[in-house]
């Protein structure tokens, strides 16, 4: 995960960066709170990724969706975390039964649930 994270990071950092200097690491670190040299060991996936709170900042900051990110870090966002402790046995068939549909099937879902048209 640590390496997957990381390259992804760096990888989106440095698309950015291309087109304003901003996003070096130096400027990208100050911005997150974080030192230079630990961004740097994160992006080359030789640091564990930061916490929670820290990657949703990055995401913020790179235009990347938070939830990716987290995905990306091995991590659940702690709000999704809530939901699925209310119901775990629930949500653990859930995705289980969701994990092999294609993309459209699983959106046309997500559509539904979230306009009610179930």
């Amino acid at each position: 995960m640590m390496k997957v994270f990381g390259k992804y990071i760096r990888s989106r950092r440095e698309e950015l960066r291309e087109r304003d200097s901003e996003f070096s690491v130096r400027k990208v670190a100050a911005r997150l709170g974080v030192q230079p040299s630990y961004l740097s060991k994160v992006e080359r996936g030789e640091q564990a990724p930061p916490t929670e709170a820290k990657i949703t900042a990055l995401a913020g900051i790179l235009g990347e969706d938070p939830d990716v990110l987290l995905a990306l870090a091995g991590k659940v966002s702690s709000d999704l975390r809530e939901v699925i402790v209310r119901r775990p046995k629930l949500f653990a068939q859930l995705i289980r039964q969701l994990k092999d549909m294609p993309d459209h099937a699983v959106l046309r879902i997500v559509r539904e649930v979230r306009d009610g048209n179930w």
